[in-house]
């Protein structure tokens, strides 16, 4: 019998590479957006919809009726996501949507939280199974408390659920005032790319790498968090340099020109769970990955 999946956030950064895994997979797929479809996936049907709309959210399930839900809708608008008091509003949303669903017969939900949801590490790597979770703004709040009464209401009606945490993504067609976006435009256009000292590492992954492991973790009978991230240690600073240096322009990378942030020490995934239970492997290197990302943004500019 053929499995019936629901993707919300179809439209998303890292939904939209998942869509093309899952449609390959032989399932029938269905994904959510809020306006048009940026792109026509074969065997994917489309749903336009709000799902923080209550009426609308159970319409979809009604006419769906998923086996599996892979929920990657929520607010993450660029400088505003972390305080932002629609959070709540999609724990809310999302716990609906689970148990509604689950009352049609749903077999498995996946949702999607943060690395932020870990507490903040000075040399150890965010584990799943040991490393203590206290997220410190909203948004990992957030999601930390829709995993918590996802675990316990799965556990209380034997739904198989999973939690991928994704760390620091990149990729083409990125919101351009991340990082990777104003440092390619910058060094594209000849202009300088300021950045802080920025050393501490971090665990940088292609969005359609995070994407494909997503697709791989729905499609496991994997359970609990996993983590979804390279498990490699890079730095801003390292991330500025080696687009600059692909384009040919080290010297516009000015390092130091900006204090850094208040932040934590190490954000760096280990992702035995992810190698090992789930079976993903296929990770673009960070020097690809942001060649990659450079030419779609040389790309881009040269349409405008």
């Amino acid at each position: 019998m053929t499995s019936r999946i629901l993707l919300t956030g179809g439209n998303g950064f890292i939904g939209r590479h998942a869509l093309d895994s899952l449609a390959g997979s032989g399932a029938e797929v269905h994904a959510t957006v809020r306006g048009e479809p940026r792109t026509q996936v074969p065997g994917v049907t489309w749903h336009r919809l709000d799902l923080l709309d209550h009426a609308a959210r159970a319409r979809l399930v009604e006419t769906v009726q998923p086996d599996t839900i892979v929920h990657f809708a929520w607010n993450v608008e660029h400088g505003t996501f972390w305080t932002t008091p629609e959070n709540l509003d999609w724990v809310g949303a999302s716990l609906d949507l689970a148990r509604r669903a689950a009352e049609t017969g749903l077999k498995r939900f996946v949702g999607l939280g943060t690395c932020f949801e870990y507490a903040p590490q000075m040399t150890d790597d965010c584990d799943e199974r040991t490393t203590p979770i206290d997220p410190f703004m909203v948004y990992g709040t957030a999601k930390d408390a829709t995993r918590r009464v996802l675990e316990a209401f799965a556990r209380q009606t034997s739904l198989s659920w999973a939690w991928g945490r994704f760390f620091l993504l990149y990729g083409p067609d990125e919101t351009p005032t991340r990082l990777v976006p104003q440092v390619a435009q910058r060094i594209i256009k000849g202009e300088p790319a300021p950045i802080g000292t920025l050393e501490r590492p971090r665990d940088f992954m292609d969005s359609r790498d995070a994407g494909a492991a997503t697709a791989a973790l729905a499609l496991s009978a994997v359970e609990g968090p996993v983590n979804i991230a390279s498990g490699h240690a890079s730095s801003v600073r390292d991330v500025a340099e080696t687009i600059a240096r692909i384009a040919g322009r080290p010297e516009l990378v000015k390092v130091g020109a900006f204090p850094d942030r208040d932040e934590p020490e190490r954000i760096v995934a280990n992702v035995d769970r992810l190698t090992g239970e789930v079976g993903f492997k296929a990770i673009r290197p960070l020097e690809q990955g942001l060649g990659e990302a450079l030419d779609w943004w040389r790309a881009s500019l040269a349409d405008t």
